[in-house]
């Protein structure tokens, strides 16, 4: 017996410790490959699915819908014609992106260090952004004339509100530990703003910016749609090609902006990759 309980001791200290289930080191993901079929097969999948359903319905309700190879002919029956167009309504919407936003951010910095500013301004914003721009538009133009201005100015008064409200809710999630250590230091407020406050904001800018980059061509294209006068630009294609109804061409015109959209988000999103490699949203792996 003594032998036998001799042996059971060795083997049970032989026998190699397994730590629980729980405190087991979990394994890390990695970032999937774009390659994978994981990544790429739901969207090709769902692509094939819109498409036949699509070609049936063109196929029934010919009036509704163009086929997509009508729609494929148009674009490349005449390229230039949707290069040019495209190009028109990427102008207005880049320059409609830059003052609003622009003008969004100073004022956030402003109602950041100016609580009355912030309770003057934000009631301003708030009923700019319910009020319909399209009924801003015709006397916009009565105001500036028929060239670009008042497509301009549309633009930004979309684009306007969601900057404003993200990069002020970002001025203002500093995180309290930081900001003590900062007040402890006997920090300026200029020092806290440019140390603390805006990088704290940044991840909520660029939010913004996913926001408000595709948001600007469809205020470009309501701007085409109702400006008087013009002359260029895929909205106004659109209101022609409609009129004439010749539906190739509005859903030609129509795939163009979603191209141009899919792209600024595309961009918006590398350049957060780019600037937010130290936040959390980026150090976390996909599931």
């Amino acid at each position: 017996m003594a032998t036998v309980s001799r042996a059971a001791g060795v083997d049970r200290r032989a026998a190699p410790e397994h730590p629980p289930a729980s405190r087991r080191p979990r394994r890390r993901r990695g970032r999937r490959s774009p390659l994978s079929p994981r990544v790429w097969l739901p969207t090709v999948v769902a692509v094939a699915l819109v498409g036949v359903g699509w070609s049936w319905v063109a196929a029934e309700h010919p009036y509704v819908l163009p086929a997509l190879s009508e729609v494929g002919e148009t674009l490349v029956s005449d390229p230039v014609l949707f290069v040019e167009n495209a190009w028109s309504t990427l102008q207005i919407a880049l320059l409609g992106v830059a003052w609003g936003a622009g003008t969004a951010f100073v004022l956030a910095l402003l109602m950041s260090e100016i609580p009355v500013l912030r309770r003057a301004i934000m009631p301003l914003a708030v009923v700019l952004n319910v009020t319909p721009v399209v009924a801003l538009a015709p006397a916009l133009v009565v105001a500036f004339g028929f060239g670009m201005t008042p497509k301009v100015i549309v633009t930004a008064i979309v684009t306007v509100f969601p900057v404003l409200i993200n990069v002020t809710t970002g001025l203002r999630s500093v995180p309290g530990p930081a900001l003590h250590v900062f007040r402890t230091l006997h920090a300026s407020r200029l020092e806290v703003l440019l140390k603390l406050r805006l990088p704290s904001s940044l991840p909520f800018a660029l939010a913004a910016l996913r926001v408000v980059l595709p948001l600007s061509i469809v205020g470009a294209v309501v701007a085409e749609f109702v400006a008087a006068g013009s002359s260029s630009g895929l909205g106004t294609m659109i209101r022609n090609a409609a009129a004439n109804a010749q539906l190739p061409h509005v859903y030609a015109a129509i795939a163009c902006l979603a191209t141009m959209g899919v792209l600024m988000l595309a961009l918006t999103t590398l350049l957060e990759r780019r600037l937010l490699f130290w936040h959390e949203s980026q150090q976390r792996n996909p599931s």
